[in-house]
């Protein structure tokens, strides 16, 4: 079944409103809502009482009118009691002061406290609501994502931590290269939380990333393991935040029945939304599955100051965006724009007055067409032979020591990742761990931290057949965060037939001219970065021409095997550049797009057992002609079409292919 609804807050509105809200999410066609994630203060008024009877109503008056709920863990906001009871379940601050009560996500990871508390009241849900009729899962806390804290008790952990890691100070040691500036530890005492990622030594830095990230992983275990405990027949997710990157989301997932997320697109002028497309492959990938939209843009989006409003139709092109990614359900933020609170500007379906006008309309719209689409959706999700190595912690390296100011992960990700967008091509985002056997391409952006056995891995792929693009700065550092004592691009030169003896920074002022030849046929100019590549083998694709640069390649191709290494040495700053580079990938692999989309147009395929789901989403205001290259059956309309279809602005197409 194909979930639609919302986050709902019966807390916030009085009693007498909850069946006119249950009546108009019935009349909408909607069948699920979230709530309690805020709620722990109306659950547990203090310490060890509980009051569940306004939830058991709220939950009675949904099921009466055929809406299913997900219940959340409340821990991302304790209660005041508990700040002024147990101050040390309260954050510590790099400054060494606790943070204030008064927000959300203050509290500490390591507090004994404040885990015990967060336990008892999970358990007492868990158990309260094990047979409630109408609720179907669970969602754990609240976006996970810190505070990073720095009382005694993290830093003591944080020792205990590396401790079980390395097993010895030698180890240690040596791993972190605390040689440098003499900062050798000759106790486990000495070691410090490091406050100033751009001053500690890196290697810890990256250390400290780890622990904290696991320290988010470890609180979230110990709710599973008691809704896994007590409520066996209901599932577990938590909702993500798309390409957040301050904790490792594949450890966050390892729990999870499935991973949901948080979509917000809607901000700037209306764009092509590159970011939530590559957001939601991130989140399929966590698992290798379908997800949920946990919260997604109804409204404008704001706290003290808020967005523009969602256009008509964008709404529910939003929504098929996501559906059309591998999302399984859609629930929106919120049912009604709150009166009160930091996010009175943060805008539902619903305005502060509570009428189901435009927003409304367009989500019933949406929700009954995606529930008409249930069983054609079920059992479908992506299939592509075109990956991306997506590594947090290369991301926390770049952010510690980016090597270049601009040298941002996720703008190198998409410098390829559009273009593909673009040529109608989707991908997947995987683990550095996950097998690349079933792929054609692996694209390895920014892939800064390269252990020896994933540079031997990379190599097997391509001598295998395999397609691999990489480029500046990647394979610069081990796992540790210590550079390898080679010459670039260290192992990975067997592959890619290249050699960098030397690179530089391009200030804002600089760039260098770069001739491409064959399918990268053109002028263009590199920016911000630039590799000084030495051929090894490799053919030169793109090469410098100024005067001291002629002799160096910026862009490299090598037959390896039977596959082929491409090489990117520079920052170039056309797009048209990396659309040629992409459609050459794209032919060294023997990949042909289902069809070329015209400009503002995105390609979408879910695919199953003898059956496939061709989305087209148009993100222009203006209409757009698709030419299809075959027959096919309009799922929404319910007839056959052939030749060109148009889409309208913001308009959707769902073929049965």
């Amino acid at each position: 079944m194909m979930r639609v609804g919302f986050a709902y807050y019966p807390e916030h509105w009085p009693r007498s409103r909850w069946k006119r809200d249950a009546g108009l999410m019935k009349r909408g066609g909607f069948n699920v809502v979230r709530m309690a994630e805020f709620a722990w203060a109306f659950m547990e008024p203090e310490e060890g009482r509980y009051t569940f009877d306004w939830l058991d109503e709220a939950l009675d008056i949904l099921g009466k009118h055929g809406i299913s709920a997900i219940l959340c863990t409340p821990t991302a906001v304790m209660p005041a009691w508990c700040a002024a009871k147990y101050p040390e379940t309260l954050a510590t601050q790099a400054n060494g002061q606790r943070i204030v009560w008064g927000v959300r996500k203050n509290n500490c990871f390591t507090s004994g406290t404040y885990r015990l508390l967060s336990e008892r009241i999970t358990r007492a849900m868990a158990e309260h609501f094990r047979n409630a009729s109408n609720v179907i899962g669970w969602q754990t806390d609240n976006e996970f994502g810190g505070p990073a804290c720095y009382c005694a008790t993290c830093r003591s952990e944080f020792r205990g931590w590396l401790r079980r890691k390395y097993g010895s100070l030698d180890r240690l040691n040596r791993a972190l290269g605390t040689h440098f500036w003499g900062h050798i530890y000759t106790d486990w005492d000495q070691i410090q939380a490091p406050v100033d990622e751009g001053g500690h030594n890196p290697s810890l830095c990256l250390e400290w990333c780890r622990f904290n990230s696991w320290l988010n992983v470890r609180f979230q275990r110990d709710q599973v393991r008691i809704l896994r405990e007590v409520c066996p027949r209901h599932f577990v997710t938590h909702n993500f935040m798309g390409l957040y990157n301050n904790l490792n989301y594949y450890e966050l997932a390892e729990d999870l029945d499935h991973v949901s997320w948080d979509n917000y697109p809607v901000w700037g002028k209306p764009e092509v939304p590159y970011g939530a497309a590559a957001a939601a492959d991130v989140m399929r990938g966590l698992k290798r599955r379908n997800f949920w939209i946990m919260e997604q843009t109804a409204g404008p989006g704001g706290w003290g100051t808020f967005g523009r409003n969602p256009r008509p139709g964008e709404i529910r092109k939003i929504a098929y965006q996501q559906v059309g990614h591998g999302a399984e359900s859609i629930i929106w933020f919120r049912w009604r724009t709150c009166t009160a609170g930091r996010e009175q500007y943060w805008h539902g379906i619903l305005g502060h007055d509570g009428r189901p006008l435009r927003r409304y309309r367009e989500a019933s719209k949406t929700a009954r067409e995606l529930r008409a689409l249930g069983d054609l959706l079920s059992g479908t999700t992506v299939r592509t032979p075109v990956a991306f190595i997506y590594d947090y912690e290369s991301q926390w390296a770049l952010r510690i020591q980016p090597a270049f100011p601009e040298n941002n992960p996720h703008q190198a990700m998409f410098r390829y990742y559009n273009a593909l967008f673009r040529l109608g091509i989707q991908t997947d985002m995987i683990s550095p761990a996950r097998d690349l056997a079933e792929y054609r391409v692996v694209v390895a952006p920014d892939l800064y931290l390269l252990p020896d056995s994933l540079a031997r891995r990379l190599c097997e792929f391509v001598r295998k057949g395999g397609v691999l693009l990489t480029d500046c700065r990647t394979g610069v550092k081990d796992e540790t965060g210590l550079c390898h004592p080679r010459t670039l691009p260290g192992l990975l030169r067997s592959c890619l037939g290249i050699e960098i003896q030397e690179y530089e920074t391009l200030a804002k002022d600089m760039e260098y001219s770069v001739e491409g030849k064959e399918e990268l046929a053109g002028s263009y100019a590199a920016v911000h970065y630039a590799d000084w590549v030495i051929p090894r083998g490799a053919e030169l694709l793109a090469r410098y021409t100024d005067s001291h640069m002629k002799k160096y390649a910026a862009v490299t191709r090598y037959r390896c095997g039977r596959g082929w290494g491409y090489y990117v040495g520079a920052v170039i700053r056309e797009d048209g550049f990396y659309d040629a580079l992409m459609a050459e990938i794209l032919r060294s692999a023997h990949i042909k797009p289902f069809l070329s989309p015209p400009a503002g147009v995105e390609v979408c395929m879910r695919e199953g057992a003898a059956k496939r789901l061709l989305f087209l989403i148009n993100h222009a205001e203006e209409p757009r002609l698709v030419s299809l290259p075959c027959k096919a059956h309009d799922a929404l309309s319910r007839r056959q079409v052939s030749g060109e279809i148009e889409l309208e602005p913001f308009g959707i197409a769902v073929l049965r292919v």
